[in-house]
């Protein structure tokens, strides 16, 4: 039988997950609203 306490204390996160939530947090990463944003800025500008 599985003793979920002592499997719980033997948990240790995965490192490559919080590396990845770090760089996700710390960039200024460029979404799809962002880009719309631009084109509909743009397009204003040229009319």
């Amino acid at each position: 039988m599985i003793n979920f306490e002592e499997e719980l204390n033997k948990y240790e996160p995965s490192l490559d997950v919080e590396q990845v939530e770090n760089v996700v947090n710390n960039n200024n990463l460029t979404d799809v609203t962002d880009i719309v944003r631009e084109l509909i800025t743009e397009a204003k500008g040229t009319l």
